[in-house]
């Protein structure tokens, strides 16, 4: 059977929908009307197959507490395996609500308070918020942005950072969310290799493993060596991959027995056991029945890559467009336009009527950058480019 919903061009009504994306501007500091491009939701409709399952669901019409069954791990495991070549086993997972929830988590778990975690900015925001959160400190080995127009790592400064700071902990992001790499081998290898030496416990929140484009392949960090399994923590979810980040339900394996034993009781002083129904639904059948929908889905998503690269490259050069290797987040650099922060911000929201990921708010290294949603219908897109170029094209006249 093939889905019949794949129309991705197709502008779905988001507004009065408690909607977090469109619903929220003005409690959040926006002016109202404002062009959204900002949290990592899709504006897609899931895949039908999703659907059917969790409409089977709530026609059942009790709600009461439940777990999950052997075929919710097939389907998991499945998915794993054929995306992305890991075998997991099934007491290595551990399911939470979400990767923010799991990555505060392994903050509590594996580090005491006052002590160092280390990170990479710019990065994720709430990466600095669950360590400042739990009265841990923030360390960070900033990603160097070089000629060739990617962010490397710098090896040496992040074993450096380990001994200095007695580092208990890593939060690795992998795909990196906002800068769009995708580790290679090489790079991921580095990194373990210290941290097998220096007896860091690595988090990897790899929840946009299924986001990868071109001839690059998201590699499992604890899939590279067994040692590195045995000191890892690998986070993932079908929240990003199949819209369904309101459902909260992820997936974390943790193969090593103590970091488990040691995790499961942070998840259980928190007070929570079993995830929602409705969740486990979707999770499943996504993973069981989603690939023809996420196939199409990428290429769409490819697609509005290409045709905002092509934008920015004839309209409005003045920018640099950071190329994605994976996630559909796009960081573009604004920095030639030589504006404070206020400035920029002013530019965004107040001219372009645009509402944006500041980069200041991934780490001071994020200054002077945006980082934009491109999952939504190329019409959107488009409208946001234009809106963006006017701006641009009269601000020299305002600042």
């Amino acid at each position: 059977m093939t889905e019949v919903n794949i129309h991705f061009d197709k502008l779905i009504e988001r507004k009065d929908t408690d909607c977090l994306k469109y619903d929220f501007a003005a409690r959040r500091g926006m002016p109202e009307g404002v062009l959204p491009l900002w949290v990592a939701d899709m504006d897609f409709m899931t895949s039908k197959k999703i659907l059917d399952a969790v409409e089977a669901r709530v026609r059942h019409g009790i709600f009461g507490y439940t777990e999950s069954r052997e075929k919710y791990f097939d389907a998991v495991a499945g998915w794993m395996e054929r995306r992305h070549g890991w075998e997991v086993q099934r007491n290595w997972l551990v399911k939470t609500p979400g990767v923010v929830f799991a990555l505060a988590m392994a903050v509590k778990a594996y580090s005491r308070i006052g002590d160092a975690v280390l990170i990479q900015q710019p990065v994720y925001y709430p990466f600095t918020e669950v360590i400042e959160d739990n009265d841990r400190r923030v360390v960070s080995n900033d990603l160097v942005l070089l000629e060739d127009g990617k962010y490397h790592i710098d090896l040496e400064d992040f074993e450096r950072k380990i001994v200095e700071n007695r580092i208990p902990l890593f939060l690795l992001c992998s795909p990196h969310n906002p800068v769009g790499r995708v580790w290679t081998k090489e790079e991921l290898i580095g990194m373990g290799d210290i941290c097998q030496k220096h007896n860091v416990v690595v988090v990897s929140d790899e929840i946009h493993e299924d986001f990868v484009f071109g001839d690059r392949k998201h590699l499992v960090f604890a899939n590279l060596k067994k040692e590195f399994a045995d000191l890892s923590i690998t986070c993932t979810s079908p929240a990003k991959t199949f819209n369904l980040a309101g459902l909260q339900v992820s997936n974390i394996f943790i193969p090593n027995g103590k970091l488990r034993g040691q995790f499961r009781k942070q998840v259980a002083a928190a007070g929570y056991s079993q995830l929602n129904a409705i969740g486990l639904t979707a999770c499943e059948a996504a993973y069981c029945y989603g690939d023809e929908w996420y196939e199409a889905m990428m290429e769409y998503i490819a697609g509005n890559i290409d045709f905002m690269r092509e934008y920015i490259q004839a309209e409005l050069p003045m920018l640099k467009l950071i190329e994605p290797e994976g996630t559909y987040l796009i960081w573009v650099d604004f920095r030639e336009l030589g504006l404070s922060e206020a400035e920029l911000e002013k530019l965004i929201v107040k001219k372009a009527n645009l509402w944006l990921d500041s980069g200041a708010i991934f780490g001071k290294t994020g200054a002077g950058f945006e980082r934009f949603n491109v999952a939504c219908p190329r019409s959107i897109l488009k409208q946001a480019m234009e809106q963006l170029k006017t701006a641009i094209g009269n601000r020299y006249n305002q600042f």
